[in-house]
């Protein structure tokens, strides 16, 4: 029977029993499982004591060390070598041995933290940074500061540099570190704690970080999540079976057979889920991989200050009139077609356009010999070699792959080199000076045409808006763009208007008077006249503000490029100030960021223009009423439905992230409850279906019993069923005696001669959900929700109060504490003593 109570009791032998100290709590008698209990347990110890030395401990480190390669593969992306597995997995390796050493010693916390630290440090130079290591091996005092400063500032480098990261061997410190520290943890949790499934939180914290370190580019995400959770999970699972077999030692001897046939029943169930495992990731890798994660890097903006560099748009009419033939740098392998690019401007303030760093126009990242692009073109080496130019920004070529500096100052302009991959924008904080050089990995796409360009949708970038815009901005937007409704259309329209009503002119001897500057007052000045005079530089500011002003994103962007059939194929290309220029790009799904030059024609001059080549006054300003109207109304119509349906359209990727934000702490929150709730229901459901019928009505009383209990009316585990009822009825008021004849009941059933029916137990189970029912209905609604989710039928009745325990385990710390404390000390203080003890016995005989 399932209770197990003897027919019948002995008082005497129960009187004979009653001061045994041996006795167990629910017969009177002793406990053959006590005594193996105990048994088990002096074994338990002595087997944790030397797990780390065993081949169970052998198989805990070669799991670990599994899964911790598996993490450390997610680096791959952003190293863009395999150089990071030296340091990865050779932090890992330390870190279990570290946590070995710990566990077959049996150090304490503060001397495993201490050889932690230690091993950091000394091995830090052999496997992260060979290069400052004496011999490639024994640290140095250059080894020992950047090992310091890279476990503190490492991570911000890390995520702030553009990848690959294969360029900056210092950067090496984080996956060494991150790998490092976590093998310490789950080793040490492995082979120490009584749970060892908790030496996979580490590990699964470690798999999020790399993530998080690494690029939008994931490595192999879909394989390691398989990876980790089928051989996490089963080694957990290998690892609590392991536990309870060692609990159970005597039965386990006696049935060695059955013992072999679970574990190798339980590797066939492993290799199953790995197979599964595997089809799952071949079917469903394909569909996982497309798309962009989220990572660190595209989140976080490096501390790089742009305002403290002037933009160049600033000195442009210094290159025109001081430097027109002063040779500035040379540059050779320039592909044909392509241009020099000083600087993206992209941000408006009324005074300047000026460089930005932000999510939506790209930030600054460190770049070094190697820049991961996805650009299309062909790559081409170009080296620029600096004569008379000087100044932080970097003159490149299409989109940089990388960038290789040489001459006696290299070191110090790599160490200082930021690049945009989104603006293609390079800088170096040490400026660059007349003698430097420099190769570039350039690719350049030739622009499509404008035929192509008309039927290519226009891209929509979120670029910073422009402020204090001048004030003629918006109605020569309007004028300049006509009756067209098209964006390109549009764009075209005010290009080819401002090159044909304008006078180019840099304010030389031989041309018309023109100021310099591109502020909102002399842009404004430039669109009031009727002849507009001006260079690249105003003309540039005006076309991309009235781009804007009609909804195309338009950036600014200053560079050099010669005159047409003036650049030989084979020939460096040397740059003088005058071939300077300034000219707008637009953004065209397929083909990126495309240039629009917007330079007037040479032979315009400053005279009035017959009024027939006037551009006209859009219709609906002119004539109200005249017959262009309606069509004008259309355009507009359509105008603002384009706008209302941007502004209706809703960011799904904000929304997943608040959704993220705000559901997983309450998933957190949320899951205990769930759990409690599930292992209640199933707790019930294999009671009302065991297999036995007796087992099923002994269950109901059980159930009753549990109820009461997290109602906070417990009953003694030693108690019988109708000691137990006598108690529910004087602790519960709304027990009736109902639960009396419940516990008859199931006696009857259990310890009877007949077996009960289906019927019966099913009118049993009937009468335990009206008794439970008519308990929670006499106790308040809050005493109910708490009951629900209570744990106090799980622990027992007798098990003492929660916070009784978290008050025992929080005063156990500072004891704890103060027993690691005095080993450490005990050592040295028995030193002291001996010593102490030698010099007077030394003084002791000098004196005899």
């Amino acid at each position: 029977m399932t209770e197990g109570h003897a027919p019948a009791e002995n008082p005497d032998d129960r009187t004979s029993h009653a001061g045994h100290t041996g006795s167990t709590g629910r017969t009177g008698g002793t406990s053959r499982t006590s005594v193996r209990a105990g048994t088990t347990r002096a074994t338990a110890r002595r087997e944790d004591r030397g797990r780390a030395t065993s081949a169970a401990g052998a198989v805990d480190g070669g799991v670990l060390l599994a899964l911790l390669g598996v993490v450390a593969v997610g680096f791959g992306p952003a190293w863009g070598t395999t150089g990071y597995l030296v340091p990865a997995l050779g932090g890992a390796v330390l870190g279990l041995l570290v946590a070995w050493l710990g566990a077959w010693l049996r150090w304490s916390v503060l001397l495993t933290t201490g050889a932690t630290v230690l091993a950091y440090f000394l091995f830090g130079g052999v496997l992260a940074l060979p290069g400052t290591a004496i011999a490639g091996v024994v640290p140095s005092l250059e080894t020992l500061q950047e090992l310091a400063v890279g476990a503190v500032q490492g991570w911000k480098a890390f995520v702030t540099t553009v990848p690959p990261i294969a360029s900056f061997p210092d950067l090496a410190v984080v996956p060494y570190l991150l790998l490092y520290l976590t093998a310490v943890l789950a080793g040490t949790i492995a082979w120490r704690a009584r749970h060892a499934a908790w030496a996979l939180l580490p590990v699964v914290v470690a798999l999020a970080g790399v993530a998080l370190l690494g690029t939008i580019l994931p490595a192999y995400p879909l394989v390691q999540g398989l990876v980790v959770a089928v051989v996490g999970l089963l080694w957990a699972s290998w690892r609590a079976a392991e536990s309870r077999m060692g609990a159970n030692r005597l039965l386990s001897d006696a049935s060695r057979s059955a013992t072999r046939r679970l574990r190798a029943q339980r590797v066939r169930g492993g290799a199953g889920l790995l197979a599964l495992g595997g089809v799952a990731a071949v079917l469903v890798a394909p569909q996982a991989a497309q798309g962009e994660r989220m990572a660190l890097r595209e989140l976080i903006t490096p501390p790089l200050d742009l305002h403290q560099y002037t933009s160049p748009l600033v000195g442009f009419r210094h290159y025109t009139k001081d430097l027109a033939e002063t040779e500035l740098f040379s540059v050779t392998g320039m592909p044909e077609g392509g241009r020099v690019r000083l600087a993206t401007l992209d941000t408006y303030a009324g005074t300047v356009y000026d460089a930005s760093s932000s999510r939506a126009t790209g930030v600054f990242n460190r770049a070094g010999e190697v820049v991961d692009t996805v650009a299309a073109g062909t790559r081409s080496p170009v080296d620029v070699t600096v004569l008379g130019y000087s100044g932080v920004w970097v003159p490149d070529v299409g989109q940089l792959a990388g960038i290789t500096y040489t001459g006696d100052r290299a070191a110090e302009l790599a160490a200082g080199t930021y690049y945009n991959a989104t603006s293609g924008t390079a800088l170096t904080t040490a400026g660059l000076q007349p003698g430097d050089g420099y190769e570039l990995q350039a690719v350049v796409a030739a622009p499509p045409d404008e035929k192509t360009l008309a039927s290519t949708p226009i891209e929509h970038v979120d670029l910073p808006k422009p402020q204090d815009v001048a004030d003629a901005v918006p109605g020569k937007s309007a004028q300049f763009a006509a009756d067209a409704t098209d964006p390109f259309e549009r764009l075209v329209n005010i290009r080819d208007t401002l090159k044909a009503t304008g006078v180019y002119s840099s304010g030389l001897e031989n041309q018309p008077p023109s100021r310099p500057g591109h502020s909102a007052a002399r842009i404004d000045a430039l669109l009031a006249q009727d002849e507009m005079v001006g260079d690249d530089e105003q003309f540039a500011t005006a076309f991309a503000l009235m781009a804007q002003q009609a909804g195309v994103p338009a950036r600014v962007v200053m560079g050099f490029y010669p005159d047409k059939d003036a650049l030989k194929s084979g020939e460096p290309y040397v740059v003088t100030g005058e071939d300077v220029h300034a000219w707008v790009e637009v953004p065209f799904q397929g083909y990126g960021w495309v240039p629009f030059d917007v330079i007037p024609d040479e032979d315009n001059k400053v005279e009035p223009l017959p009024r027939s080549k006037q551009v006209p006054k859009p219709p609906v300003l002119e004539t109200p009423e005249s017959p262009e109207e309606p069509p004008q109304a259309e355009a507009g119509d359509v105008e603002e439905d384009d706008q209302d349906d941007d502004q209706s359209a809703i960011d799904w990727r904000q929304v997943a992230m608040i959704a993220v934000t705000v559901g997983v702490p309450l998933a957190l929150v949320a899951l205990p409850l769930l759990l409690i709730l599930g292992y209640k229901r199933r707790r019930r459901r294999g009671r009302r279906t065991a297999p036995v019928l007796a087992d099923r009505v002994s269950g109901g009383w059980r159930e009753v019993v549990d109820v009461a209990t997290d109602l906070g009316a417990g009953v003694p585990r030693a108690a019988t069923r109708r000691e137990g009822a006598r108690l529910l009825a004087e602790r519960l008021p709304t027990a009736s005696s109902g639960t009396v004849l419940l516990a008859h009941r199931a006696d009857a059933s259990v310890f009877g001669a007949e077996t009960p029916t289906d019927d019966e137990v099913a009118q049993y189970w009937a009468d335990v959900d009206s008794a439970v029912g008519e308990m929670r209905a006499g106790v308040p609604w809050r005493r109910r929700v708490a009951a629900r989710l209570s744990l106090r039928s799980v622990r027992g009745a007798d098990a003492p109060p929660l916070p009784a325990v978290l008050r025992g385990w929080m005063a156990a710390v500072p004891a704890a504490l103060a027993r690691a404390g005095r080993a450490v000390v005990r050592p040295v203080h028995d030193r002291m003593a001996r010593a102490r003890r030698r010099r007077q016995r030394a003084r002791r005989q000098e004196d005899r």
